[in-house]
């Protein structure tokens, strides 16, 4: 089994979602010792926002020799994310969106004829058999049922890209309302633990 291991936040040792991340690749170690994990930190080793001359390659184009260097990473990340049964990310929420990390992440996922392709009958997801789990942070309430739930430009947005892939599994690990006060924070990371406790099969 192989788990691609995804971080995004910029807050370092204090961030809630590298510590739910950390939670979730111990605990599938701990129930699947043979696991191999493959690590990227994008907030450590930015991938950098997606370039003209890299968004054609990703359409078909041959890499000339100015961008051949960010190509061969770009098929690197993507070919680490069709190679993994699970995917775990890290996805704090930042302005109600995702950290810009993360979105530059994304846009070396969504290829044409690797991840979806356009048919007759509308856009088909490519990517099959794989589960993506999504450490999710928020330092307010954002989910179903509160009223700033309108705001939810993280989750939702997510949900969809991995979804428009193809990917049916997707699984979220919530601890939200961790800047409200440090004891909704502490029970918001218990109750995350204890979820994480639950995801390994």
């Amino acid at each position: 089994m192989k788990l691609l291991h995804i971080d995004s936040s910029i807050s370092g040792a204090q961030s809630a979602s590298r510590q739910l991340t950390a939670g979730i690749v111990s605990a599938w170690k701990k129930a699947n010792p043979s696991v191999q994990v493959t690590y990227h930190d994008l907030a450590a080793d930015p991938v950098g926002h997606l370039t003209g001359a890299e968004f054609a390659v990703l359409r078909g184009a041959q890499p000339q020799d100015a961008v051949k260097e960010d190509a061969d990473r770009n098929a690197r990340l993507l070919d680490d994310f069709l190679g993994a049964d699970v995917v775990v990310v890290g996805a704090p929420m930042y302005n109600f969106s995702l950290p810009t990390q993360l979105k530059a992440w994304l846009d070396r996922l969504a290829v044409p004829g690797r991840t979806f392709r356009y048919s007759d009958n509308g856009v088909e997801g490519l990517v099959t058999g794989k589960r993506v789990i999504i450490a999710s942070s928020r330092g307010g309430f954002y989910s179903e049922g509160h009223p700033a739930a309108f705001l939810d430009h993280q989750e939702s947005y997510l949900k969809g890209m991995f979804g428009f892939v193809g990917v049916k599994e997707i699984e979220f690990v919530r601890a939200e309302g961790l800047g409200i006060s440090p004891d909704v924070r502490k029970a918001a990371l218990e109750a995350a633990a204890a979820q994480i406790e639950q995801l390994p099969a």
